[in-house]
């Protein structure tokens, strides 16, 4: 978790070209992190952020 909303979104893109699977960047609370898209729930209570896919589509 970060922050930084500059910093996560920085490792955001890198990992989902790194891995070439969709990556959510998400907040919580006064923070922000980042997980493949697949492993979020939608019980989880995070706010999402953006969304950064590997072709490039955002």
């Amino acid at each position: 978790m970060a922050h930084d909303l500059s910093l996560a979104q920085s490792f955001a893109y890198q990992l989902c070209h790194d891995l070439m699977v969709p990556i959510t960047l998400f907040k919580s609370g006064d923070e922000f992190g980042v997980l493949p898209s697949d492993e979020l729930d939608d019980e989880d209570d995070l706010e999402i952020v953006h969304q950064f896919f590997p072709n490039g589509s955002h």
